[in-house]
Protein backbone atom coordinates (compact mmCIF):
# COMPACT_ATOMS: atom_id res chain seq x y z
CA UNK A 1 0.00 0.00 0.00
CA UNK A 2 1.37 3.14 -0.96
CA UNK A 3 2.46 5.69 1.70
CA UNK A 4 0.57 3.70 4.29
CA UNK A 5 0.96 1.53 7.57
CA UNK A 6 2.99 -1.19 7.37
CA UNK A 7 0.53 -3.32 8.68
CA UNK A 8 -3.42 -2.59 9.28
CA UNK A 9 -4.46 -2.04 12.15
CA UNK A 10 -7.99 -1.77 13.35
CA UNK A 11 -9.39 1.36 13.96
CA UNK A 12 -11.55 2.33 17.10
CA UNK A 13 -14.93 4.00 17.02
CA UNK A 14 -13.88 7.44 16.65
CA UNK A 15 -10.41 6.83 14.59
CA UNK A 16 -12.36 5.63 11.63
CA UNK A 17 -15.40 8.22 12.07
CA UNK A 18 -11.70 10.70 11.75
CA UNK A 19 -10.96 8.62 8.81
CA UNK A 20 -14.05 8.85 7.10
CA UNK A 21 -13.69 12.60 7.59
CA UNK A 22 -9.91 12.65 5.61
CA UNK A 23 -11.29 10.24 3.08
CA UNK A 24 -14.55 12.79 2.05
CA UNK A 25 -11.70 15.33 1.60
CA UNK A 26 -9.36 12.86 -0.61
CA UNK A 27 -7.65 15.19 -2.70
CA UNK A 28 -7.01 18.00 0.25
CA UNK A 29 -5.82 18.33 4.01
CA UNK A 30 -7.62 19.08 6.90
CA UNK A 31 -6.39 21.13 9.48
CA UNK A 32 -7.53 19.85 12.95
CA UNK A 33 -9.86 22.39 13.05
CA UNK A 34 -11.95 21.36 9.88
CA UNK A 35 -11.73 18.21 11.40
CA UNK A 36 -13.32 18.85 14.31
CA UNK A 37 -15.72 21.45 12.94
CA UNK A 38 -17.25 18.37 10.82
CA UNK A 39 -17.35 15.83 13.55
CA UNK A 40 -19.05 18.82 16.03
CA UNK A 41 -21.79 18.88 13.34
CA UNK A 42 -22.89 16.10 14.51
CA UNK A 43 -21.44 14.77 18.09
CA UNK A 44 -20.46 16.77 21.01
CA UNK A 45 -16.63 16.25 20.92
CA UNK A 46 -13.64 18.34 22.04
CA UNK A 47 -11.12 19.79 19.65
CA UNK A 48 -8.38 17.78 22.28
CA UNK A 49 -9.80 14.70 21.45
CA UNK A 50 -9.53 15.28 17.68
CA UNK A 51 -5.97 16.47 18.36
CA UNK A 52 -5.27 13.10 20.43
CA UNK A 53 -6.92 10.84 17.80
CA UNK A 54 -5.43 12.48 14.44
CA UNK A 55 -2.01 12.25 16.25
CA UNK A 56 -2.39 8.73 17.20
CA UNK A 57 -3.31 8.34 13.50
CA UNK A 58 -0.36 9.51 12.28
CA UNK A 59 1.68 7.59 14.75
CA UNK A 60 0.32 4.30 13.16
CA UNK A 61 1.20 5.34 9.82
CA UNK A 62 -2.92 5.76 9.04
CA UNK A 63 -2.44 9.56 7.84
CA UNK A 64 0.27 11.66 7.13
CA UNK A 65 0.95 15.57 8.60
CA UNK A 66 2.40 18.30 7.28
CA UNK A 67 2.80 21.59 8.89
CA UNK A 68 1.25 24.83 7.15
CA UNK A 69 2.04 27.93 9.37
CA UNK A 70 1.95 27.23 12.75
CA UNK A 71 -0.20 24.37 12.55
CA UNK A 72 -0.85 20.94 11.23
CA UNK A 73 -2.46 19.65 7.88
CA UNK A 74 -3.75 15.78 7.64
CA UNK A 75 -4.63 13.33 5.21
CA UNK A 76 -5.44 9.74 4.87
CA UNK A 77 -1.89 8.03 3.89
CA UNK A 78 -3.96 5.59 2.04
CA UNK A 79 -7.53 5.78 -0.04
CA UNK A 80 -10.44 3.39 2.15
CA UNK A 81 -10.21 0.51 -0.73
CA UNK A 82 -6.15 0.16 -0.10
CA UNK A 83 -6.17 -0.27 3.81
CA UNK A 84 -9.19 -2.76 3.20
CA UNK A 85 -7.41 -4.58 0.56
CA UNK A 86 -4.11 -4.58 3.16
CA UNK A 87 -5.98 -5.58 5.73
CA UNK A 88 -7.78 -8.59 3.85
CA UNK A 89 -4.17 -9.50 2.72
CA UNK A 90 -2.75 -9.50 6.44
CA UNK A 91 -5.68 -11.39 7.50
CA UNK A 92 -4.66 -13.65 4.64
CA UNK A 93 -0.69 -14.01 5.46
CA UNK A 94 -1.56 -15.51 8.96
CA UNK A 95 -4.01 -18.61 7.35
CA UNK A 96 -2.20 -22.11 6.36
CA UNK A 97 -1.86 -22.13 2.56
CA UNK A 98 -4.38 -25.18 3.03
CA UNK A 99 -7.04 -23.26 5.14
CA UNK A 100 -6.63 -20.13 2.63
CA UNK A 101 -9.15 -21.85 0.45
CA UNK A 102 -11.29 -23.30 2.89
CA UNK A 103 -11.43 -19.79 4.21
CA UNK A 104 -11.87 -17.85 1.01
CA UNK A 105 -14.90 -20.67 0.52
CA UNK A 106 -16.85 -19.68 3.80
CA UNK A 107 -16.34 -16.14 3.13
CA UNK A 108 -18.14 -16.61 -0.34
CA UNK A 109 -21.06 -18.73 0.83
CA UNK A 110 -22.13 -15.35 2.53
CA UNK A 111 -21.58 -13.40 -0.60
CA UNK A 112 -24.46 -12.03 -2.84
CA UNK A 113 -24.77 -12.43 -6.37
CA UNK A 114 -23.49 -8.76 -6.50
CA UNK A 115 -20.80 -9.32 -4.53
CA UNK A 116 -19.46 -12.08 -6.52
CA UNK A 117 -20.20 -10.39 -9.87
CA UNK A 118 -17.88 -7.69 -8.61
CA UNK A 119 -15.26 -10.48 -7.41
CA UNK A 120 -15.46 -12.25 -10.81
CA UNK A 121 -15.13 -8.52 -12.67
CA UNK A 122 -11.67 -7.72 -10.25
CA UNK A 123 -10.62 -11.21 -10.45
CA UNK A 124 -10.77 -10.40 -14.64
CA UNK A 125 -9.20 -7.39 -14.64
CA UNK A 126 -6.24 -8.49 -12.22
CA UNK A 127 -5.84 -11.27 -15.52
CA UNK A 128 -6.19 -8.34 -17.80
CA UNK A 129 -3.42 -6.75 -15.96
CA UNK A 130 -1.39 -10.15 -15.97
CA UNK A 131 -1.77 -10.30 -19.56
CA UNK A 132 -2.03 -7.17 -21.54
CA UNK A 133 -1.41 -8.90 -24.53
CA UNK A 134 -3.93 -11.51 -24.75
Amino acid sequence: MPNGPSSPTRLGDLERVVMETLWAHERGTLTVRAVHNELAADRDIAYTTVLTVLDRLAKKGMVLRERAGRSWEYRAAASRAELTAASMRHTMEDVDSGDRRAALMHFLDGASTGEVADLRAALAEVERRANPDA
